[in-house]
């Protein structure tokens, strides 16, 4: 990992990769060192045209919402719950990073992906999003990514800003992890390669590549957010990630036709301790997917449309 912290040297001397079992933490120390990163200014790659299909599809002035019913792996055995995935197109401002109010042909047009999941564990409850900005011109990484893990013991936030090389800022309540920021080179990213999916899959990275794996995945497993070496395919209807030094495969299974819909995905992880080694696998199956301007949907009467999503 080539990587410069921005807090005092010797506030960075070490890592803590924490290991979850419930609310209170057996923690161990993993360092790095410190590396300076030269700031690159590379010349874009073309834009992906856009066929009328997509502009008809994704600037008709709906989103679409899909939800799943979700086999979540946690804390050693498989929780009941819902994932929605939320696609929709935005403009975004370039300095500020954030949604634009008004257009402007400075603004980058982007395919924004808010997916959510919600389960249980035991009594207490844990609520998943994760936000990528993905430019539609599929020719650079997401300009934005953001996570947050909220539950009874307490939350979590990690953000990435897209600017001359990745700046995270990271924030949690565990020792240890509080308050970090620091940067990474630019690489692939798991986050955006959802949405990169949905523009073109034939686009999609495979082979031995680097990738900085998903905000939750990191967040929940208490690794240190950094990039790995992963193996990518891409066969007609599933892309698999699988990240060997993270005993962790992702498959996402989609529609090989436009739009490109996500139809489910799983998520395997080995753990592998003195005694014993434990295969776990998260599952999302799709339910249904709706068409609609969401935000304007805020009233009582439109709960129905939760029943429609199978959400209540």
């Amino acid at each position: 990992m080539k990587r410069i912290t921005l807090l005092k040297p010797h506030y960075a001397i070490a890592i803590l990769l924490i290991i979850i079992t419930s609310c209170k933490e057996h923690t161990i120390t993993a360092t790095a060192p410190e590396t300076h990163i030269t700031s690159k200014t590379d010349e874009l790659p073309p834009k992906t045209p856009l066929s009328s299909d997509f502009k008809e599809y994704w600037y008709n002035g709906e989103a679409e919402i899909t939800s799943y019913k979700l086999e979540q792996a946690r804390y050693g055995e498989i929780r009941k719950g819902t994932a929605v995935l939320v696609f929709v197109t935005e403009d975004f401002l370039p300095e500020q990073q954030v949604k634009a109010d008004n257009y402007s042909k400075n603004n980058i047009p982007v395919l924004k992906l808010n997916a959510t999941k919600n389960f249980n564990t035991g009594i207490y409850p844990y609520s998943i999003m994760q936000s990528t900005f993905y430019p539609v011109a599929n020719n650079q990484h997401a300009i934005k990514i953001s996570a947050s893990i909220q539950e009874w013991c307490g939350h979590v936030y990690t953000q990435l800003n897209n600017r001359e090389v990745f700046k995270i800022q990271s924030h949690s309540y565990f020792q240890g992890e509080a308050d970090q920021n620091f940067n990474l080179e630019k690489t692939w990213t798991e986050n955006e390669l959802w949405t990169k999916l949905r523009i073109d899959p034939k686009s999609l990275p495979v082979g031995q590549i680097s990738v900085i794996p998903s905000l939750e995945s990191t967040r929940l497993h208490h690794n240190v957010l950094q990039p790995q070496e992963a193996i990518a395919s891409l066969k007609a209807d599933r892309y698999t990630i699988s990240f060997p030094e993270l005993n962790r495969t992702l498959t996402i299974q989609f529609n090989p036709k436009f739009p490109f819909n996500i139809e489910g995905w799983e998520e395997t992880t080995v753990n592998t301790t003195s005694s014993k080694s434990e295969t776990l696998t998260t599952k999302a199956t799709k339910l249904e997917t709706l068409k609609s301007d969401y935000w304007n949907k805020k009233t009582n009467a439109d709960e129905k449309l939760r029943d429609t999503l199978k959400l209540q």
